[in-house]
């Protein structure tokens, strides 16, 4: 029998800034971004303040990681024409926020953006994109790369490692057919469910530690008027 799970927007407003559960955040990310996660803290961000009567169309968390790269991760539900430049200004600002004052420009923070996207996002059939920054010849369509002085300077080999990474998770187009890890937790960001025996990083924690029946019934309440909100503000769109 699958239990009722609570949905990751709200995990993120109330449950994952914890230490705790850290794991949790730490797996998606992990199986996101193909490589190991370790959070050191989270750092304070436009909507850490928590409101009651928030309708939560839109929560963010900004997460430092052990290579000190900021990861930006936002859940949208309305839908912005502009979300592209949205994007983009945040990240600049968290660039500009956490560069001090007559730093070098090497040591410009590395911005990771994610975008979990529950609203009709433009064209495209996929539901997973990857925006990076490269510069390819006009003539020859080669790749700039980095001499070996740059490479030890930026401690990487590629021109991209240097400037924000953006991804955008399309939920709905996802087609519920898991195929690999990162599958089982798109499927979990779309459909609020999890295999009794997860593979994917941080899932397993996941369904103990987001079960709804652990809630309090005060916060059940609240949980369920949240979710209600969203379901009559889809109706209207």
């Amino acid at each position: 029998m699958k239990r009722k799970l609570i949905s990751f927007d709200w995990a993120i407003k109330r449950i994952l800034r914890s230490k705790a559960n850290f794991e949790i955040l730490e797996g998606f990310l992990s199986e996101l971004l193909f490589e190991d996660i370790t959070i050191l803290e989270i750092l304070e961000s436009e909507s850490n303040q928590e409101q009651i009567d928030d309708k939560f169309n839109r929560i963010d968390i900004k997460v430092k990681n052990q290579k000190e790269e900021i990861i930006l991760i936002e859940i949208q539900y309305d839908r912005e024409m502009d979300y592209m430049q949205r994007i983009l200004y945040a990240s600049s600002k968290a660039i500009v926020e956490h560069m001090k004052e007559s730093q070098s420009y090497y040591k410009v923070t590395k911005i990771i953006s994610i975008s979990i996207l529950y609203f009709d996002f433009r064209s495209g059939d996929d539901y997973i994109y990857k925006g990076t920054t490269n510069f390819i010849g006009l003539h020859n369509k080669s790749l700039l790369e980095l001499n070996e002085k740059q490479k030890e300077l930026y401690k990487t080999n590629k021109v991209e490692k240097i400037y924000p990474e953006y991804y955008l998770i399309k939920v709905r187009n996802f087609n519920d057919n898991a195929k690999d890890t990162l599958d089982e937790w798109i499927n979990f960001l779309k459909n609020e469910t999890i295999p009794e025996n997860p593979k994917a990083k941080g899932l397993l924690k996941a369904s103990q530690e987001l079960d709804y029946m652990k809630m309090s019934k005060e916060e059940q309440l609240i949980y369920d008027k949240h979710e209600k909100d969203r379901h009559h503000e889809a109706s209207l769109y």
